[in-house]
């Protein structure tokens, strides 16, 4: 509130007051404008102090300030002020943002809701960029040698398994100037698959691990964000769901599904946009199905138009891979919201046509694909390859219907199938059997297993965990060669542990390796009480439960694993995928085979 005018002489005063001049003297005046002038200039440094703490994770440099009682600065009524006043925008838990309506003169009444508030920043918080975050070199994490070596593994193999996420970076340097987070995502993965520099991976993971947690409530994301979020998740076991959540959020944020209309006008980085909403998709629709979880990206216009997507300049044949991996898991997700999620409850007869139009769906999509990619420079046969184990994965993961509610809970015993349900069972007997025979036998597709982001290391677990528990469990329900099925298991677990050999020992399929090598030296133990008599077995031989004899605990707990899977369409691999809001950096098992929980 402006001040009355300061005491004067008294003639001095009455004089100014006989010509109306009831104003401060000239010196007065400039002492007030220069004060005003001075305050202003306070208030915006100490808000571009408070930005440039928030961008470095520092507490609040005022504070501190407060606490250093040696430092003998002046206390005026302004600092004091400054300090305790009244909050300004800038002090609020949102500093940076504040929120108006507005009546925006080309918003159309069909525009969303949301068109009509627009966002505008607090005075004084445009100002300078914030200074450019540290990142694993800048910090000592790698030596500049080591980042090189990391971003050429993974560029030169593991992108191109995954249709080339890294976009239009050639290089680390651009990598870094673009993103830290996409630079410690791609350096821990290709830690994790590396030889010769393994041993940089805990370093790596830690600092991944540092970044996404500062991301999550930030509200600076970027493109490249996106990227290092979709390596993370494609790759790395222990953060896969927390980081595909996080893509999906911050796809969201920054429109990446709204880039399609300009891509297909030939837009190129709109084409860019788009076709790393696509990554973000199918990352997505990998984990709903993995994880027994309803996906949280939709059938927007962006895979609505994927095959037209195809028809732009852009579009190279790493896009035509990636819009195959769109459709069959967009079939997929349409699989897991028209069954839901009770597991307990049979299919209603009415259901039936249903699943065999899915089923169609995905016998089109594998004649529409299946003879569309020859060998690739970079990854061999794999793409025409990965066409037919999608393909298996897919009818597995839609056949495995086939066992909801086959178990009767009052007496125990499993349920009779229909005719037209044992058909449905059948095809998923053969189609885990196809995967494993697949992979028993292609030395190609076993080389690329260190590399293959994590769909494929849970869709050889499941095969092998699916067989199992039909042999085992329900037996009378469907035909099959049993003896066969445990020299295929056998095969499968001898072929991991060959090839996860050189695997670093964090990467999934080790883990998987060990466990179902134990669970299969249990089953084939003749010393061992319900042993299931692999060698003797046949096709109509009746398999005794592994808990019906009372006694012998240590064969029902090496069997746990497999007959707590309450479901065949959740995938709900506790032992070799555990829970994912641990972050675990092992997978540890003891001399049962059953997983090690350490606390803390």
């Amino acid at each position: 509130m402006e001040k009355g005018p300061l005491p004067s002489l008294p003639k001095i005063a009455a004089l100014r007051d006989s010509f109306g001049d009831n104003k401060p003297p000239d010196i007065t005046r400039k002492i007030t404008a220069w004060k005003h002038t001075m305050t202003h200039k306070l208030r915006r440094l100490e808000r571009i102090i408070d930005r440039m703490a928030d961008a470095l994770d520092l507490q609040d440099l005022c504070a501190l300030a407060d606490e250093e009682a040696d430092l003998p600065l002046p206390r005026t009524p302004f600092h004091h002020q400054a300090l305790q006043g009244e909050p300004h925008p800038h002090d609020s838990a949102d500093r940076e943002h504040l929120w108006e309506v507005t009546v925006d003169p080309h918003c159309e009444p069909a525009s969303i809701p949301a068109s009509c508030i627009s966002e505008v920043r607090s005075p004084g918080s445009a100002g300078p960029p914030a200074a450019a975050t540290p990142t694993l070199v800048s910090k000592g994490v790698l030596s500049q040698e080591e980042a090189e070596v990391l971003f050429g593994v993974y560029r030169d193999r593991l992108d191109h398994l995954l249709y080339r996420i890294l976009g239009d970076h050639t290089d680390l340097a651009s990598v870094v100037a673009s993103s830290s987070l996409l630079t410690a995502a791609v350096c821990t993965v290709a830690a994790l698959h590396s030889v010769e520099l393994g041993h940089l991976y805990e370093r790596c993971y830690r600092e991944l691990r540092h970044l996404v947690s500062a991301h999550m409530l930030s509200r600076q994301h970027s493109v490249d964000d996106v990227r290092g979020l979709c390596i993370g998740a494609f790759w790395l076991n222990g953060p896969s769901w927390a980081l595909v959540g996080a893509a999906v959020r911050i796809a969201s944020e920054i429109e990446l599904h709204h880039a399609i209309y300009k891509a297909l006008e030939g837009d190129r980085t709109a084409y860019m946009r788009t076709r790393l909403y696509y990554l973000v998709y199918v990352c997505d629709h990998h984990s709903s199905v993995l994880y027994g979880r309803p996906p949280m990206s939709h059938e927007c216009e962006s895979i609505k138009a994927a095959m037209e997507f195809l028809d732009t300049e852009h579009a190279t044949e790493d896009d035509v891979r990636l819009v195959t991996q769109v459709k069959i898991w967009s079939i997929s997700g349409q699989v897991f919201d028209y069954f839901g999620v009770d597991v307990s409850k049979p299919l209603a007869p009415a259901q039936l046509p249903q699943l065999r139009r899915f089923s169609i769906s995905l016998d089109t999509w594998y004649a529409d694909w299946s003879d569309r990619f020859g060998p690739n420079a970079n990854v061999g046969n794999y793409p025409a390859k990965g066409v037919g184990l999608h393909f298996h994965f897919a009818k597995l993961y839609l056949c495995s219907h086939a066992f909801r509610g086959v178990h009767n809970v009052q007496t125990g015993e499993p349920r009779r199938l229909s005719p037209e349900l044992e058909e449905v069972a059948n095809t998923a007997v053969l189609c885990a059997s196809s995967i494993l025979g697949v992979m028993t036998a292609d030395a190609e597709m076993q080389s690329f297993l260190n590399g293959l982001p994590l769909c494929f290391d849970m869709m050889i677990a499941f095969s092998v965990v699916f067989l199992l528990k039909v042999a085992t469990k329900y037996p009378d329900t469907v035909w099959m060669d049993k003896s066969k099925v445990f020299d295929l298991v056998t095969q499968t677990v001898r072929m991991l542990q060959s090839v996860s050999s050189n695997m670093h020992d964090k990467h999934l399929l080790v883990s998987i390796a060990k466990g179902l090598d134990k669970l299969v030296h249990k089953l084939q133990d003749p010393t061992t009480p319900n042993e299931l008599h692999v060698h003797g077995a046949t096709a109509q031989d009746p398999v005794p439960h592994p808990t019906a004899t009372v006694g012998h605990p240590p064969m029902q707990d090496d069997m746990e694993w497999v007959q707590s899977i309450s479901s065949f369409d959740f995938f709900n691999l506790q032992t070799p995928l555990p829970e994912l809001d641990s972050w675990p950096l092992d997978l540890e098992f003891d001399e049962h085979g059953h997983q090690i929980v350490r606390s803390g």
